[in-house]
């Protein structure tokens, strides 16, 4: 087995790494003076069994290349088996038409991967399940689950004052789960605008008064959807309201958006390293998902089970 890491989560790779004994390949990844991307992978790989680690976070665009200039380098350098491990898949929320003559971003990223010459991906939270059959190779979607239901329990001393809620109705099916896993009530945010230029109204499906409600959701862009629901939970009776997402995106300005909210805390993987608003950021943290990576990258290569690792 051999772990290759793209430049997109260097410390990500580097403690899956640790976690397998395993050294990172030397590779050289870089740029010319134009920016194109250039790979030169640096230790014999012929026969060998490849994970590439690489989010396509942001830059999205450099860190896709990258992966596929990587894979088509360890393709022609006759690699047995190449797996993309992307524990963040840029461009999922484009999976499907949204109107006429737009297009399905998704499903052209899964064919860019597979052409450049994956045989297998594995990847965390996609932000619609459906996404692993827009692959025509074998997909593995990790759960951030098992790592959120360790620390809640961690987090949390009475189990029994907890509400898991999902902060729209798409997101019913990831918190439900989670809900399922800590034995904990279930509530819903039904977000609705009833036109162009007026706000939100926020309908709460269950309980939230008296409550510790956890919003779960798979990705945090702008925080806006997190930072309204945080408000209409405060609103109906909440005494805190706690935020889980797997993908912290944290565009613009949305690490101050969450400080100043009702939010107490929000927490994040390390799918996509943190920025420096992250790291000084009062009410913000991540968790790392390199132990759950490394097992599913062990379990691969030795054929075994990944899907009981969640069961």
């Amino acid at each position: 087995m051999k772990v290759l890491a793209g430049n997109s989560n260097r410390p990500l790779a580097e403690a899956i790494s640790t976690c397998l004994s395993v050294p990172l390949t030397k590779a050289s990844v870089r740029r010319f003076s134009d920016m194109e991307v250039f790979v030169e992978i640096l230790e014999n790989v012929r026969g060998e069994d490849v994970f590439v680690v690489q989010s396509t976070s942001f830059p999205a665009n450099d860190n896709l290349m990258e992966l596929l200039v990587t894979i088509d380098a360890l393709r022609r350098g006759s690699a047995r088996r190449i797996t993309a491990v992307i524990p963040y898949y840029g461009y999922a929320r484009q999976d499907r038409k949204t109107g006429p003559r737009t297009p399905i971003s998704a499903k052209l990223v899964a064919n860019l991967i597979t052409q450049a010459g994956a045989n297998r991906v594995l990847t965390m939270d996609l932000h619609a399940g459906q996404i692993q059959g827009f692959f025509d190779i074998p997909t593995d979607n990790l759960m951030g689950a098992p790592v959120f239901e360790k620390d809640i329990r961690h987090s949390f001393e009475n189990m029994d004052e907890v509400t898991i809620v999902s902060p729209d109705v798409g997101g019913v099916v990831r918190a439900r789960a989670l809900a399922k896993r800590l034995d904990a009530d279930l509530a819903i945010i039904d977000k609705r605008r009833e036109r162009a230029g007026v706000s939100e109204v926020m309908n709460i499906i269950g309980d939230a008064n008296g409550r510790r409600c956890i919003l779960v959701d798979d990705i945090v862009d702008s925080g806006g959807t997190l930072c309204n629901a945080a408000v209409a939970l405060m609103d109906a009776g909440a005494k805190s309201v706690h935020a889980y997402c797997t993908h912290g995106v944290l565009s613009g300005g949305a690490v101050a958006r969450v400080a100043v909210s009702p939010l107490e805390q929000l927490v994040t993987t390390d799918s996509i390293q943190a920025t420096e608003a992250v790291r000084v950021s009062r009410n913000t943290r991540q968790l790392t998902i390199a132990p759950l990576i490394a097992e599913a990258i062990m379990r691969i290569s030795e054929e075994r089970s990944v899907s009981s690792l969640f069961s």
